[in-house]
């Protein structure tokens, strides 16, 4: 009598194994966060939900000394000048050891104050007027990137979506991409709304109630106070801020998110398409008339936070006239295209006639090289514009190369007439110029394959 088939039975995960598995999905889904701080045990309290809602006793991991090596390093990264202190990340790098050390037992016995920010005044593309850009010294550029490593996650796990500004994993393009998609949905009304001075008029009040709803810890929350209240040195004896947070600190753009974000659900909860990067964003809708309403949603709201739409810049307009469209992150929409907007252009003829002055003393292939950097990076944003954007461009640019050619020949006055014979477009070609339409073709046809 043979024995009939035997049963398999079933291959088993050892539950040691199935932990790990789960351990290495969650640490994939939060692959960005600062390992220094975020164990695998606080990403689980992260994703199911701490008690009551609330993070505790959270100080101690914005001074442990891994998270401000970690913290050091990335400032170090992001190079920067020295804050009012005169002190260079080179300089704080030569005792290292000892600066984070002295940081770590200020944090942790209370006796850490900020610095004043030291303002700077830099223009604004294509407007006569400045932007004002706030600079912490590094010792404050390091905590804040600490205290940064731990607030982030907890925040940023409820954003909403459609904000893209300063978010992990997101960016620019993602925001382009999403307003390009739902102008080919049929989403035409669009809501081009501007904030006025949002950075400076930043409700302190309001901005700590929002934080407080996650934040529990004292000491995070006086740490973020004091940054709120660093002394501003513009003149002799500066001036403490009352309200707003200065661009150019680390912890700004966070915090700028967190304030908008009732904003993002508010929109999302009625119904509309919003696209927000920063304090830059735009409504989309279907009719004038739901245009209009989310337009007046976004003014009530912003009245009662303290902040305020700019009434000469925020408009609803129909992206299917011409001409008409709206701008948006360096682009304008218009009638089923879009191009670099007027002030996105000026900005990259400023850089390359900065490049390209008749008096440049070098080679005309180290100038070449040097251009091509403009020209690469820039066409990278703004390949997606309409294709006769390019070769224009590229004739002012060459027509640049030959006024230099021009002027160590003799003559005067811009590149022109017989200059285009006797320097052709193939020379600059054989140069290796960069070629914003041969690259534009190019690209084109590679996602035609």
């Amino acid at each position: 009598m043979t024995d009939g088939p035997k049963e398999e039975t079933p291959t088993t995960v050892p539950c040691e194994l199935r932990k790990a598995i789960r351990a290495g999905e969650m640490r994939g889904r939060w692959s960005w966060v600062e390992p220094n701080v975020w164990t695998n045990r606080m990403l689980k309290a992260l994703e199911n939900g701490v008690k009551g809602g609330k993070w505790h006793a959270l100080i101690d991991k914005v001074y442990s000394k891994k998270n401000l090596w970690a913290a050091f390093y990335k400032v170090q990264a992001n190079a920067g000048k020295p804050g009012v202190d005169h002190i260079t990340i080179e300089m704080f790098a030569d005792r290292l050891d000892e600066n984070l050390e002295r940081l770590s037992h200020d944090l942790r016995t209370g006796r850490y104050r900020p610095q004043a920010i030291k303002r700077v005044w830099i223009p604004k593309p294509g407007r006569k007027e400045k932007r004002p850009l706030g600079i912490p010294t590094v010792r404050d550029r390091v905590v804040q990137t600490a205290l940064l490593h731990v607030l982030e996650p907890i925040f940023e796990k409820d954003f909403a979506p459609h904000s893209y500004g300063f978010r992990p994993g997101r960016g620019c393009k993602d925001a382009l991409r999403q307003v390009d998609g739902l102008l080919k949905q049929g989403f035409l009304h669009v809501v081009d709304a501007d904030f006025q001075s949002y950075f400076d008029t930043i409700s302190h009040e309001l901005l700590l109630q929002l934080i407080r709803v996650k934040i529990s810890d004292s000491g995070i929350l006086s740490l973020i106070v004091s940054f709120l209240g660093q002394r501003v040195l513009d003149t002799i004896h500066g001036w403490t801020p009352e309200q707003g947070t200065p661009q150019g600190a680390v912890i700004s753009p966070l915090l700028s998110n967190i304030f908008l974000d009732p904003l993002d659900h508010l929109m999302a909860s009625a119904g509309f398409e919003m696209v927000r990067y920063a304090d830059d964003f735009v409504i989309l809708c279907r009719s004038d008339a739901d245009a209009h309403r989310a337009l007046s949603l976004a003014l009530s709201w912003t009245s009662s936070w303290g902040l305020t739409l700019h009434p000469d810049k925020t408009v609803v307009v129909d992206a299917t006239r011409r001409p008409g469209g709206f701008d948006f992150l360096g682009y304008h929409f218009e009638q089923g295209s879009r191009w670099p907007r007027k002030k996105s252009l000026k900005k990259f003829r400023d850089s390359i006639r900065k490049k390209t002055r008749r008096t440049n003393g070098q080679c005309l292939c180290a100038i070449i090289e040097d251009v091509n950097r403009t020209l690469s990076g820039w066409f990278e944003y703004f390949k997606h514009s309409r294709p006769q954007c390019f070769p224009r461009l590229d004739a002012w640019t060459r027509m640049r190369l030959r006024s230099i050619l021009r002027k160590r020949f003799g003559g005067s006055g811009r590149g022109r007439g017989l200059d285009n014979m006797r320097w052709p477009n193939a020379f600059f070609a054989d140069l290796g110029l960069f070629s914003l339409a041969a690259a534009h073709a190019s690209a084109c046809q590679s996602s035609l394959r």
